[in-house]
């Protein structure tokens, strides 16, 4: 993927779902974007490596930690 790569309606739902829910299986994700897994993986890579998706990270109930 080179920079000036455009990203399609599959790479955004893509996004969409990692960011609503980081730790999906590579097999639900395929399934909501209706891809088959191994290119749904593919993407995931590529998005990754061309920088598009830097991490992933866990949201934690700041609510809790002061009980």
């Amino acid at each position: 993927m080179s920079p000036s790569y455009k990203l399609d309606r599959i790479d955004l739902k893509i996004l969409a779902e990692l960011q609503r829910n980081g730790r999906i299986t590579n097999v639900e994700l395929a399934d909501l974007v209706n891809l088959s897994p191994s290119p749904c993986l593919m993407r995931v890579k590529k998005l990754q490596k061309a920088g598009y998706i830097t991490g992933y990270a866990a949201q934690v109930d700041m609510a809790k930690l002061g009980e």
